[in-house]
């Protein structure tokens, strides 16, 4: 044992020593490379991480890679626990040693790689040699979570994974269940310390529970069922949720749950394959969102189809009766849930974000995965798309034959929160490299399978708006093929929402191509906008002046004409839209 340690200092001094502090390829920091490997009771998942700036919100990953190794399921054998067996140990050995060799080829620095284990190494009849044979074969620690911290740690993953959050977070592992109650808004954690609790009810552990309640007869199943919701309804007390969120399940501002883990995940994408768009647009599990009776309904039965659904494994379809029990039993215990939230976030995920500074924390993930495409003047191409959309500040210089309304009763919010804008704003040109005709597809597909498909926080219905956007901003003309996908992303957003980010996508297009290069140095364009009504009918009016040019093109000026018209309308939604360009209509 002690010459593998030796070795396992002699591959340390071998990936240091020659250290560059930055890649004089990708000018990346070394040091802010993060090599993670999370020992989880359903498998074992290596990363490496980039928290440099100005991405790191996002905690963008350059590698990953993962052991379909249970740590709970090799713990027993003919419902009997066993030490975890030599052969797992050497085999988990042997892919660490793998891991530290990749992190070498990335000059990960040594400091930086971690181990981590969890309830199933926690819990194990032998954890102490299995750690110790660990930390000998590569000269790494072995870090073990106790059942508060991982439930903290794992909270802070969830709380990575959106840009903000109120209500109970559950991560579900193999072999247990934590479960958190975090208030945070885009970052900042609020109320004190994350409270956690652990219980034995992982997605592996309930599943050979069930088992065995089913050899004992009905009785037994029902007696199991009646104490995992006993102790979800007091696991759920302890954490003293806030009274005035508790009130209505059927109100939008009721509980909400956040789920993070393997299972639930796989949960996830059962729903996902049954929604009501089919297919649904967005291939990736976090920020999917569902209500309280969505989720139910999905609890009723397992697709026949199980095996099929995408990113559902032939080990995660054994355990979906597990996992649908467990469902129901959270449920008939926290009766207050109102809307389901799910995440990709977990251990891994919280310890890379519990190292980010409040500062980078509290950054919109939208606005930071984007931000290394940002324009060189952002603030004035941000302010003069701004002035096109009608915000309650009436411009007096656009004379009406009509009443003016506050405009802040009819756009919706997402275009308050600036975060979609500066978004837009950072991408208006990125795709201009692009032949001109497959520019409208690329900037739709961007958000969910393109550029932005890995960034980490996204909601589901933040990329589906700036999908939409950045489609118009390139004339909006796709092929059959993208037809159906952009109609989706559609329904998903919702007719007036997906109207009006439509609409923003036009204006950007006169912006990006009044400002190609993205640097105001002259004054080209000018907007004003306010918003009116005629009758029952909403319209907005837009004031284009070309300054100092007649040669702007006029096609986005005709696109915003053609989306206030009834063809425009998403679902019947539309805004009348006039266009006034130097005091002349057209």
């Amino acid at each position: 044992m002690a010459s593998t340690s030796r070795q396992g200092n002699a591959l340390e001094d071998d990936g240091t020593s020659n250290l560059h502090e930055t890649s004089p390829k990708d000018g990346i920091s070394r040091q802010d490379l993060i090599a993670l490997v999370d020992m989880g009771s359903n498998g074992i998942r290596f990363s490496i991480s980039d928290l440099s700036p100005p991405t790191a919100r996002v905690i963008p990953t350059i590698y990953q890679d993962r052991l379909g190794i249970s740590l709970y399921d090799v713990q027993y054998k003919e419902g009997e626990k066993i030490p975890i067996p030599q052969e797992i140990i050497d085999q988990v050995c042997a892919a660490l040693v793998r891991f530290k060799n990749i992190c070498k080829d990335f000059s990960v620095p040594h400091k930086n790689i971690r181990i981590i284990a969890t309830e199933a190494t926690r819990t194990a009849m032998n954890s102490g040699e299995y750690r110790g044979t660990i930390e000998s074969c590569t000269g790494l620690e072995v870090e073990m979570l106790s059942k508060e911290k991982e439930g903290e740690i794992g909270a802070m993953g969830v709380a990575s994974s959106f840009s903000g959050l109120k209500g109970v977070v559950m991560d579900l592992g193999g072999g247990s269940i934590q479960l958190s109650w975090l208030d945070q808004e885009v970052g900042a954690t609020r109320g004190g310390p994350i409270r956690s609790v652990s219980l034995p009810y992982g997605a592996a552990a309930v599943k050979r529970h069930m088992d065995e309640a089913q050899a004992s007869g009905p009785t037994a199943f029902q007696d199991l069922r009646e104490k995992i919701k006993g102790d979800f309804g007091q696991a759920a007390a302890s954490l003293a949720i806030p009274s005035h969120v508790t009130i209505n399940p059927e109100q939008s501002d009721g509980l909400k749950l956040y789920l993070s883990g393997g299972g639930f995940r796989g949960w996830g994408y059962m729903i996902m394959a049954s929604h009501e768009i089919d297919p649904y647009p967005i291939p990736t599990i976090n920020g999917f969102e569902v209500s309280r009776s969505q989720f139910l309904r999905n609890n009723q039965e397992i697709p026949r189809n199980s095996e099929n659904i995408f990113q559902v494994s032939s080990r995660r379809v054994s355990q979906m009766p597990a996992i649908t029990f467990l469902v129901g039993t959270l449920i008939d215990a926290i009766s207050e849930v109102s809307s389901v939230y799910f995440a990709q976030g977990g251990v891994r995920e919280g310890l890379l974000f519990s190292q980010l500074s409040p500062e980078i924390r509290s950054q919109h993930p939208l606005v930071a995965a984007t931000r290394p495409f940002a324009p060189i003047s952002i603030d004035a191409l941000l302010s003069l798309l701004k002035h096109g959309i009608p915000s309650k500040m009436t411009d007096d210089s656009i004379s009406l034959p009509a009443k003016s309304v506050d405009s802040q009763e009819h756009i919706p919010t997402f275009l308050t929160s600036q975060h979609f804008l500066y978004s837009l704003v950072h991408l208006i040109n990125y795709h201009a490299s692009h032949p001109k005709d497959i520019r409208p597809a690329a900037a739709l597909r961007s958000t969910t399978t393109g550029l932005l498909g890995g960034a980490h926080g996204l909601a589901h219905i933040d990329r589906a708006l700036l999908a939409l956007a950045l489609c118009e901003r390139w004339g909006g003309e796709i092929s059959p093929s993208d037809e159906a996908f952009y109609q989706s992303l559609q329904r998903l957003t919702g007719p007036q929402r997906a109207w009006w980010a439509k609409y923003c996508g036009i204006l950007a297009q006169g912006v990006g191509d009044a400002y190609p290069a993205g640097a105001v140095r002259t004054e080209r364009l000018r907007l004003t906008s306010m918003m009116g009504s005629e009758g029952d009918e909403l319209f907005v009016q837009v004031r284009i002046q070309l300054i100092g040019t007649d040669e702007l093109g006029t096609g986005w000026v005709k696109d915003l004409q053609k989306l206030g018209k009834k063809k425009g309308a998403v679902e019947g939604y539309r805004v009348k839209v006039r266009v006034v360009v130097d005091d002349s209509a057209v």
